[in-house]
């Protein structure tokens, strides 16, 4: 088995899925620059038309149902937070899915799978597939888990992400907006831990860890503040 094959097979192990239709399962994986070879062959882009249009649904569907009080300015902002080209990338990652994409040979196939836009375009090309493959309640269940930590991750209605409230801080007093710091990354693709420092020029830094950086991000900047503000 090469490595593609194995990538693949970790795909659907991670999806909870195997694909009846393995053509659609290719189709999905399928990078328009295959067609640098074969003008012929099948990409996924009209695949990521739909997808695109279930994850959104899906996502609408589960933001409704989890604040029922919200109006919708609210709703549209998480909404856009959790549908974009870093959300669904950083999905894909959790999937597996950059080890398994298919692509020409005219392309870096390192570079471009680290490239968030493709990634994040096959992620939504591999929900249609799922979606046609397995029908809308699997595709639902399987959206919600790999995109659940980012649901975790949003403020509630009314409620101010602790990296903003630490930016207004740093502006009242006239300092520089805080920077945030990668320190490590550890794990599996799927199941990663990052360790992020936040800080404010003139005061001591504030670590912690999450299973992703924006959780970590937001995790640090919630500790320095406290500890800002307690100070004289």
């Amino acid at each position: 088995m090469n490595a593609r094959a194995t990538a693949i097979e970790e795909l659907e192990r991670r999806l909870g899925h195997s694909f009846t239709d393995r053509d659609l399962l290719e189709r999905a994986l399928t990078h328009a620059s295959v067609g640098d070879r074969a003008a012929s062959a099948l990409n996924n882009e009209r695949l990521e038309f739909l997808g695109d249009r279930v994850l959104n649904l899906i996502v609408a569907e589960a933001l409704m149902s989890r604040w029922p009080d919200a109006d919708e300015g609210e709703l549209t902002k998480a909404f856009h937070r959790l549908i974009n080209v870093e959300a669904c990338a950083e999905a894909a990652g959790h999937m597996g899915l950059p080890a398994a994409l298919r692509f020409g040979g005219s392309v870096s196939r390192d570079k471009i799978r680290s490239n968030a836009r493709v990634v994040g375009d096959a992620c939504e090309a591999l929900i249609a597939a799922l979606y046609l493959d397995a029908g809308f309640a699997a595709t639902r269940a399987t959206v919600l888990r790999f995109w659940a930590e980012a649901f975790e991750g949003l403020e509630g209605p009314g409620v101010v992400d602790p990296k903003t409230l630490l930016n207004e801080w740093a502006m009242a007093r006239g300092l520089p907006p805080p920077a945030y710091r990668v320190l490590s990354q550890a794990g599996p693709a799927h199941l990663p831990s990052f360790e992020v420092e936040a800080f404010v020029e003139g005061f001591a830094p504030a670590r912690a860890q999450a299973g992703s950086k924006r959780g970590a991000e937001k995790l640090a900047a919630e500790q320095l503040l406290e500890r800002l503000e307690r100070e004289p």
